[in-house]
């Protein structure tokens, strides 16, 4: 006797669709700063909150801060900008349904372009809205690497999280990147990055800074955990994916002996007051951006951005 088997057909594959338009993309850069420019202009943290998010919130959020923690004769006025949407690359991946989308830009300034910055543009399904959340200056627009294009234009975007699609996952590339401010790279920080002019000034950052105080006191770098784990990862022309992540680390300044204290310096007023202290400890938050093999090899840091996001004094604390 035949024997009838039921076939289930195979669920259809999800169909990709780019984020939204190199116009509608250009339109959302000009209005960010549009508003951007409104916003700053007073302080205007509500506003900024339409536009911003993320880590780059945080950090223009702690700017508004220190500024307001300043004597009035040292606050600079502020100067209205835009970004030169002539002279900016816009890199929309395609989409499934349901995936969180986001957009890349490269933007570029200065006599012969001579500058160029990294944005990354995120929808919040929410609101209904694309706001920014990062946007880092590259050390070196040289290093600006080619990104992947298909035949319509649109890019191609990795999962910088999981070890089958980059050599170095954003945890590692964070882990890094917190061990050159920590130990100047000498614990993962050099094994992870080839030698950059971004790996440099962190590690410069390290070497310079825990020795600010002398005999007198001490510095001491730490891990801190970021608020914000998002990734961002294009394919490169090259077989590499260009990687926008976030981390955020502690710098505690210490005394070497008692009968010492430490005075907060004028940037630092909004968060400490005026009062001294044994000790005090900053919260930095950061964007990095990285270009990473997608086989076994050093990954490149290109360009970083920090603020101070918190601090703390034995003063300050509860």
């Amino acid at each position: 006797m035949a024997t009838v088997t039921a076939t289930r057909s195979a669920s259809p594959t999800p169909t990709a669709e780019p984020a939204l338009t190199k116009k509608e993309a250009l339109a959302q850069i000009a209005h960010y700063s549009k508003i951007n420019n409104e916003a700053n202009a007073d302080n205007n943290r509500k506003l900024l909150d339409t536009i911003e998010d993320g880590p780059l919130y945080a950090m223009s959020v702690a700017d508004y801060k220190q500024d307001e923690g300043l004597p009035k004769a040292d606050r600079e006025k502020y100067k209205p900008w835009s970004y030169n949407l002539a002279s900016t690359d816009v890199y929309i991946p395609r989409f499934t349904a349901g995936q969180p989308k986001w957009f890349a830009a490269v933007t570029y300034s200065g006599k012969n372009n001579k500058y160029a910055r990294v944005l990354i543009m995120a929808e919040q399904p929410k609101a209904q809205r694309w706001e920014m959340v990062a946007a880092v200056d590259l050390d070196d627009t040289k290093q600006v690497p080619k990104i992947a294009l298909d035949a319509d234009g649109y890019a191609t975007a990795i999962d910088a999280t999981s070890p089958k699609a980059v050599a170095a996952p954003a945890d590692v590339l964070r882990s890094a990147v917190i061990d050159n401010f920590s130990t100047g790279g000498d614990l993962t920080g050099k094994k992870v990055f080839a030698t950059t002019k971004t790996s440099k000034r962190q590690i410069k950052v390290h070497d310079e800074t825990i020795h600010k105080f002398g005999s007198r006191g001490t510095t001491e770098f730490s891990s801190a955990v970021t608020e914000f784990p998002d990734s961002y990862a294009l394919k490169t022309a090259d077989g590499r994916a260009l990687v926008v992540l976030a981390h955020a680390h502690t710098q505690r300044d210490a005394v070497a002996h008692l009968g010492l204290q430490i005075v907060p310096d004028k940037e630092d007023r909004a968060w400490l007051g005026t009062t001294p202290s044994p000790s005090f400890t900053y919260t930095f938050t950061c964007s990095d951006v990285a270009t990473v093999p997608t086989t076994p090899g050093k990954s490149q840091l290109i360009g970083y951005t920090c603020r101070r996001t918190a601090a703390e004094g034995l003063s300050t604390s509860a």
